[in-house]
């Protein structure tokens, strides 16, 4: 086979006649030359739509490897094919959460051979949908995410078409989405009953916007179990970085009823309250007991180790991912999603006030 080429002028020569080739890319026909086929075999062959006999899919394979051929997955998406590609959008990547979530997708893509394209939100409405829309121009077979605030999502089932869509950590507001959640109410519900235990009778709530499904969700345990117990809720939703936690928590501390437990609802309400307390040198649990709500790598390398209450974040995005590919294979849209629901786990050490040597987990 001889193949196509381009010739420029080498990089030292002024009109001399010294030339270096420039190849083109391999083409669907010239596998199909070295092969000795036609370019329908190839393309049979490449898609899997019919079957080749084993001697002609070995010399197709030789060639694609000898040329080092890659198909043109747009081009493979507009002929109605796979492209083998899914989506992901998160609402961003700098809390290790939502990083262990991106890990456990594109772990299960993987080993499905499917490669996963990653973009973030912002926790915005609008870029969410428009980066939603970005994924669909890109052909994806599928579709995962972690929405942003969901009473002002944009996102539908007849905006997505035939395209399968899996949502999980939050749910999105159109019933025919398949759906993975954890248990946000009774872990925060659990965690809060146990600094009651300890025999606190004010307990702070501090955490992101209520417009999170995941907030509200954890507000509502905690509420529950301070009304079981006859107390009164303290809450904050303003935990957007540590000096507006630091300004909630200094002004707060020195009034009269100040709390003398505090539950961060995530994590990153978890970071901006501890590194607020070590800076204002209140002693944890001393002066103020502390539990959070989702466990990370140095939870338990805190001084003290903090007790949270433990979602399965890598479990989450694995089962969302396995559905997804499941609604892939089967080509088929659910009238109405599954909605899965995982436990979650109190990891009790030493913030909270127990004297552990070892963590205990309550399931």
């Amino acid at each position: 086979m001889t193949d196509s080429v381009k010739t420029h002028p080498g990089p030292n020569s002024k009109g001399s006649k010294r030339q270096r080739p420039v190849h083109s890319k391999p083409t669907m026909s010239d596998v199909a030359r070295l092969a000795g086929v036609g370019t329908m075999t190839v393309s049979r062959f490449l898609s899997g739509s019919a079957g080749v006999t084993e001697e002609t899919a070995r010399r197709v394979q030789t060639a694609v490897e000898q040329l080092g051929y890659r198909p043109n997955e747009l081009a493979r998406a507009f002929r109605g094919q796979r492209t083998n590609s899914i989506g992901l959008i998160l609402p961003y990547l700098y809390d290790s959460f939502f990083a262990n979530c991106a890990h456990a997708v594109t772990t299960v893509a993987k080993e499905h051979g499917y490669s996963v394209i990653i973009t973030t939100s912002n926790e915005d409405p609008d870029l969410e949908f428009a980066e939603a829309e970005r994924m669909l121009q890109r052909h994806v077979d599928g579709l995962v995410l972690i929405p942003s605030r969901s009473r002002q999502s944009r996102l539908t089932r007849s905006f997505f078409g035939k395209t399968p869509v899996v949502a999980f950590d939050r749910p999105v507001q159109d019933q025919q989405f398949d759906t993975v959640l954890v248990q946000n109410t009774a872990g925060a519900h659990r965690i809060t009953q146990h600094l009651i235990e300890h025999g606190h009778k004010r307990i702070a709530f501090l955490g992101l916007s209520r417009d999170l499904f995941t907030i509200n969700a954890r507000f509502l345990g905690y509420r529950r179990a301070i009304q079981d117990a006859g107390l009164q809720e303290d809450s904050f939703f303003g935990c957007v970085s540590r000096e507006d936690t630091s300004i909630w928590l200094s002004q707060r501390l020195k009034a009269s009823d100040a709390p003398t437990a505090v539950f961060t609802s995530n994590t990153l309400a978890t970071r901006y309250a501890l590194s607020s307390m070590v800076l204002m040198g209140i002693r944890i649990p001393g002066d103020l007991a502390m539990a959070g709500f989702d466990d990370f790598e140095l939870a338990e390398l805190t001084s003290p180790s903090l007790t949270v209450v433990r979602q399965p974040a890598q479990e989450m995005g694995r089962v969302a991912t396995n559905l997804l590919l499941d609604r892939i294979s089967r080509g088929e849209l659910p009238v109405t999603g599954n909605r899965i629901v995982l436990p979650v786990e109190i990891v009790l050490r030493r913030s909270c006030g127990c004297k552990l040597k070892t963590p205990a987990v309550i399931h």
